[in-house]
């Protein structure tokens, strides 16, 4: 059952489609007697994905404790589930972080210990958590595996990664690149909306039609994002190139692949050395599509993936820290939940 994603339960009871997934959101504010959702506005749901994704792992909680990276995709998948079944506006999201957090590194066998994890969460968030000790965290922890009916097992695009990229001949920064596709991901409700492999070849693919940034080389594993360095002009091209791609192969036989049809570049004055870089990626992307096209994999999944993707980069222009912060911590001051 945990090795096979199939017959799991995050299979069977954590994939929404995004109609599902809206009405959920919606039915929890419905059903909120206090009307919290009208007494405390919050921005858009991708930009409150952004912030917790941001506060527990970059240069943050995560960062702190030395979690590695699989803990921490862990972590934010507890988090967006549990709040498919608890109004955010109910709960003070820095004690959820913790929680998840604490609770993940007990699943993934890297465990750290509570007091260790609270005192880091103290000192990072000292006006949110106050007053807290280690029990209001072993309370949430109890609170968080009820919600999520004791289903804590996850499953990870990063195993498809490292399984295919070698079946693809991707260079290490291509790699890196993929990875930090799949870490953007849990800023998105992607681990909610498709399967971990959809997700990772969705990765793949942009990292492929992508040439990867300077600033992107180094070991993948990391906790990197794309997102800096994806601005909405190459997010738009990214999609172009990948739509292309992918809609091509909703008919019989591989899709013909050409330098101006795929996008990789094909102008006659380029010089050798860049023609011989644009002929190698080339050669990575039929492959890539030969591989799909001989496969079962759910092509339309991925054109939504990549769809989602793109939304996301284009939406991270528009991320303001300060704003989402100011209206999360409006909530918990106004409820007393730092108490």
């Amino acid at each position: 059952m945990a090795a096979n994603f199939w017959e799991s339960t995050q299979r069977k009871h954590w994939l929404f489609t995004k109609d599902e997934l809206a009405a959920v959101r919606q039915r929890l504010e419905d059903e909120d007697p206090a009307n919290l959702a009208q007494t405390f506005v919050l921005p858009d749901i991708r930009l409150v994905n952004m912030y917790l994704n941001t506060t527990l792992v970059m240069s943050k909680l995560g960062k702190r404790l030395g979690v590695r990276q699989q803990a921490l995709a862990t972590a934010q998948v507890y988090l967006k589930r549990f709040y498919t079944r608890v109004e955010m506006r109910r709960t003070n999201p820095y004690l959820l972080m913790t929680t998840a957090l604490y609770l993940a590194c007990k699943m993934e066998e890297c465990p750290h210990h509570i007091r260790m994890v609270a005192q880091e969460a103290r000192q990072l968030w000292a006006a949110e958590l106050h007053t807290w000790d280690t029990s209001k965290l072993g309370e949430c922890e109890f609170f968080l595996i009820s919600e999520m009916n004791s289903q804590l097992i996850v499953h990870q695009p990063y195993r498809t990664l490292t399984s295919l990229q070698a079946d693809f001949g991707m260079s290490p920064d291509e790699v890196t690149l993929a990875w930090y596709i799949i870490n953007d991901s849990y800023m998105t409700d992607l681990p909610l909306l498709f399967a971990p492999h959809i997700i990772a070849l969705t990765a793949m693919l942009l990292a492929l039609v992508l040439r990867p940034p300077a600033s992107n080389s180094g070991q993948a594993g990391g906790g990197g994002s794309a997102a800096s360095g994806m601005g909405a002009t190459a997010a738009a091209l990214a999609q172009a190139q990948a739509r292309a791609l992918l809609t091509g192969m909703s008919g019989p036989g591989t899709p013909s692949l050409t330098p101006q049809s795929s996008g990789l570049g094909g102008d006659g004055s380029a010089n050798t050395e860049g023609r011989k870089g644009t002929d190698a990626r080339l050669g990575k992307v039929q492959r890539f599509a030969a591989w799909l096209a001989e496969s079962n994999i759910d092509i339309e999944a991925m054109v939504d993936c990549t769809q989602e993707f793109i939304s996301f980069y284009e939406c991270y222009e528009a991320y303001n820290e300060k704003m989402i912060k100011e209206a999360i911590t409006r909530f918990i001051k106004v409820r007393s939940l730092d108490k």
